[in-house]
């Protein structure tokens, strides 16, 4: 199959060095565009309509990603890794392309819509770690992907602050440029993770967002996770949402001082998943870590949604890092449920989910905050997207913790 070998030979530790840094380009192009979409779409479509129109483009986004993670995850695990990975790299970079000159807001919906396909490969990435890492270390790995997701973070929001502030187009070209240079490095020194004899054959079946996620009722507690991971990103998605236009119309705040708070957040998660994960998880357990992370995701959100200045959204912040934990936990739990020809179908399956989650929030947060904006809410109230999302966190953190109390009779690897 063409680009299944790397042009180069390169060490084979390169590789994992590879997905880190192609998870960290990425996240650091889409911190890019998060931070300065809102502020396109209020230049071309008036700023009164910003807050539910990025609320749905946001979501759209995501549910174009809900129907292609399954697809690219299905197709991975029968044709590898290595093609969808750069295929997927080199378009998300032409999509941005295509929002750094679009005229009007059709335009740039069809941007969104081509990035919400070709950013679908996060989930395959996922799958490359569970391909060259032991079970037992996976946890680990999933937040050392984590740490490559809050570096791109505060790589992206600061450039995308700075490049704001020059013009709200600049930083698209900027993430293009990202992009396209990943999937330059990944043709040189990327090798295939999945040899042939694990592959599995293609199936429609698996590769349509419902059906890829029959996988997640085939076992025990595995379903409980899925909806754990749901609701989480579900509540996150008021972030993306409503954050930007939130503290610029509450503090205050410049194009970069959102860049900059942005990277902070992209620096907590960064700190905790990458330095912190894995002796976090050795010391508790995955459960344990699991729980904290949801506890840390309630009391972050209430933070933002009742902060009385804006010196407080760092305190906030820093427990938005350790919202971060949850992630690779659950990832590392579920992973063990699941066979080794399935990992791909499985990250699909939950790169779907959370495209689901992100379709859905943002049309929620976003017609919330624009509600508060249009009654002339003031302090506490214009927050009311957080503090609704807060809630729902904590019903999700209360399920969790019954759930897990529970015996797990599928699990195909001990549990820690």
């Amino acid at each position: 199959m063409p680009f299944s070998k790397p042009l180069l030979v390169a060490p084979a530790r390169l590789a994992s060095g590879f997905i880190l840094i192609s998870v960290l380009l990425d996240m650091a192009a889409l911190g890019i565009s998060i931070t300065v979409l809102p502020q396109l779409i209020g230049v071309i479509a008036g700023g009164a309509n910003a807050g539910w129109i990025n609320g749905a483009f946001v979501g759209v986004w995501a549910l174009v990603q809900f129907a292609a993670s399954p697809l690219l995850g299905a197709l991975s695990d029968r044709f590898g890794r290595r093609p969808l990975l750069l295929l997927s790299m080199a378009g998300l970079g032409l999509d941005y392309v295509v929002m750094a000159i679009a005229p009007n807001l059709a335009w740039l919906l069809v941007g969104r819509i081509l990035s919400g396909v070709t950013a679908s490969s996060f989930s395959i990435a996922y799958a490359y770690v569970a391909d060259v890492t032991p079970e037992d270390k996976r946890s680990a790995a999933f937040g050392r992907l984590g740490a490559a997701f809050g570096l791109g973070f505060i790589l992206g929001p600061a450039v995308g602050g700075l490049l704001g502030e020059v013009s709200v187009r600049a930083p698209f070209w900027a993430a293009a440029a990202f992009s396209l240079a990943n999937a330059v490095f990944g043709l040189l020194v990327l090798p295939e993770s999945l040899p042939n004899d694990r592959r599995a054959p293609f199936a429609w079946r698996r590769a349509n967002p419902l059906g890829s996620l029959q996988l997640l009722r085939s076992h025990p507690q595995l379903a409980g996770l899925s909806w754990t991971h749901l609701i989480s990103q579900f509540a996150g998605s008021s972030i993306s949402s409503v954050y930007v236009l939130y503290v610029i119309s509450r503090y205050g705040w410049s194009m970069q001082s959102v860049g900059f708070s942005l990277a902070f957040v992209g620096l907590m998660v960064a700190v905790i998943q990458g330095g912190l994960q894995g002796r976090i998880t050795a010391r508790l357990g995955e459960k344990r870590t699991l729980l904290i992370g949801l506890a840390a995701g309630v009391l972050s959100l209430l933070g933002f949604g009742l902060a009385p200045a804006g010196w407080f959204i760092p305190v906030s912040m820093l427990l938005f890092g350790f919202w971060g934990l949850q992630g690779p936990a659950t990832m590392a739990m579920m992973s063990r449920r699941v066979s080794e020809t399935e990992q791909g179908r499985l990250q699909g399956a939950m790169a779907g989910l959370t495209s689901l989650a992100d379709g859905i929030g943002p049309f929620v947060f976003g017609a919330l905050y624009s509600v508060t904006v249009a009654a002339g809410l003031h302090g506490a109230w214009s927050g009311v997207a957080f503090i609704a999302a807060a809630l729902l966190l904590l019903g999700s953190l209360a399920f969790t913790a019954l759930m897990l109390g529970r015996p797990d009779r599928g699990v195909i690897a001990p549990a820690v």
